[in-house]
């Protein structure tokens, strides 16, 4: 939204201003919310900049919409966020904040696959649909009209799952403090033991008996000082339990001697989200740090420190170009981990294009992510006259054309033999995509991507890469 949008905005509503004479500063009078019919009134004021009684110089008024506009569509409720300024004196203006709400009671079936990602299934695992996990799921992202999440999901299929999650962004009248909990359990037939040249080795026993069960349990405090800037403090418990027969396959799957491994745990989390789109973003900068440990009392299982970050940045370059870059990485601090903490290129969030089907594993992993996009197409469809619910009758649709690059190493101090051919080596990938979004934000990419040892493959995934 730029300044001469806002003055077509304003002229669209009766002012009779010229465009190329604007206001040396304005002063806002009052803000007008409307089409928020479930979310309450403070919930979208509190992502905004802008205040009544306060007179702004022109330029800084016509920033604080745009960003005040970005920070209401990135709370994820609505699916178009308009702000216009009315005038109703010469520096006197009410602020409109135009929203249309999503529809936030999602139910649905589930049915996707167990494995990493699409190449995964389809070239490792030789598309083998017993690797597909079913069941139902419903979510609601607006429980109360203050942006509480609420999901609940029943699993069966590949994993048999049982998940519950709750999260109120904001406890207290300032809106500051908030408390998120989540509960899981899962168990599965056919897991992960170990990786083999570079790839994942999965191993069910001849009887097919449950090989894993999980238990997590987990409670998040979280503080938002400032718009952009968001802390978190995780505790919670993690028990697993094995079948002997895991063991006689790997007898270091844990880093201890027993089927079980228990712990508790606790997580910092600093977060800087200052993007234009959070599910897909083309302008702005994101920053997430965070210290865990893993183990706490003398009684648990294991004691492991891990660090991991994710940095980018996302550039406008003229109208339908942007660059995007980042880095992403994790290290611990022991030279050996359980398999279930076990870490490394082709484990989210850090992977390199061209490495879609493999797993370098080791204790340090640093990738480094780069894409240069440009916008094919950018259109959106009304159906409204043969969609009943109006949260669905218009489907906006955007392609990109990307050219991508990522580099990346990881550090095993181990130097397994196995997989010695990708640890402790450069790796580098690079090829060209289409990125699709559509409605709700959806994102599926579509790439073929050549890596630095010369295999190259055609790649389907979900969700921004960076």
């Amino acid at each position: 939204m730029s300044s001469q949008s806002l003055w077509a905005q304003e002229e669209s509503a009766g002012s009779a201003r010229d465009p190329s004479n604007p206001p040396d500063q304005v002063t806002v009078n009052n803000i007008f919310v409307v089409g928020n019919e479930k979310t309450r009134r403070n919930i979208i004021l509190r992502e905004m900049d802008i205040r009544t009684e306060i007179t702004y110089d022109w330029e800084e008024f016509v920033e604080l919409l745009l960003a005040d506009q970005k920070k209401i569509y990135n709370l994820q409720l609505f699916t178009t966020v308009t702000l216009t300024p009315l005038f109703v004196g010469d520096e006197q203006v009410e602020l409109l904040v135009s929203l249309k709400e999503r529809w936030y009671i999602l139910p649905s079936l589930i049915f996707n696959l167990a494995d990493r990602n699409f190449s995964e299934w389809w070239i490792n695992q030789g598309r083998d649909f017993s690797r597909v996990n079913y069941g139902i799921k419903l979510d609601h992202n607006n429980v109360g009209g203050r942006n509480e999440k609420l999901r609940v999901i029943g699993q069966l299929g590949f994993t048999q799952a049982v998940d519950l999650n709750y999260s109120i962004p904001y406890l207290d009248k300032n809106q500051l403090h908030g408390l998120a909990a989540k509960f899981n359990y899962y168990t599965n037939k056919n897991i992960p033991i170990k990786s083999v040249e570079n790839k994942q080795f999965f191993y069910r026993n001849q009887a097919e008996e449950v090989l894993r069960k999980t238990f997590n349990a987990f409670l998040t405090y979280s503080f938002r000082g400032s718009f952009y800037n968001f802390h978190y403090l995780t505790l919670g418990i993690h028990n697993t339990r094995i079948h002997e027969d895991v063991l006689a396959e790997n007898p270091n799957y844990f880093t201890h001697d027993g089927q079980r491994l228990k712990y508790f745990q606790a997580t910092y989390r600093y977060r800087h989200d200052n993007r234009d789109n959070v599910a897909y973003a083309t302008q702005g900068t994101l920053l997430d740090l965070s210290l865990s440990q893993y183990g706490l009392f003398s009684g648990d299982d294991i004691s492991e420190t891990e660090f991991s970050i994710v940095a980018s940045k996302y550039t406008r370059l003229g109208d339908k170009f942007h660059f995007a870059t980042g880095i992403s990485g994790s290290a611990f601090f022991s030279p050996r981990q359980p398999y279930t903490l076990v870490r490394g290129i082709g484990y989210k969030p850090d992977f390199i294009r061209g490495y879609e089907i493999n797993v370098i594993e080791g204790q340090q992993t640093i990738v480094h992510k780069n894409s240069l996009r440009y916008e094919l197409l950018n259109i959106a469809f009304d159906i409204s006259d043969f969609m009943p619910i109006d949260e669905f009758s218009v489907i906006p649709f955007k392609l990109y054309l990307s050219a991508n690059f990522d580099q990346g190493y990881v550090r095993d101090a181990n130097r397994i033999p196995e997989n010695a051919r990708l640890t402790n080596q450069y790796l580098a990938g690079y090829g060209l995509g289409l990125d699709l979004i559509g409605i709700y934000d959806a994102v599926f990419r579509f790439e073929y991507s050549v890596n630095n040892t010369g295999t190259g493959n055609f790649f389907i995934n979900v969700k921004a890469p960076l």
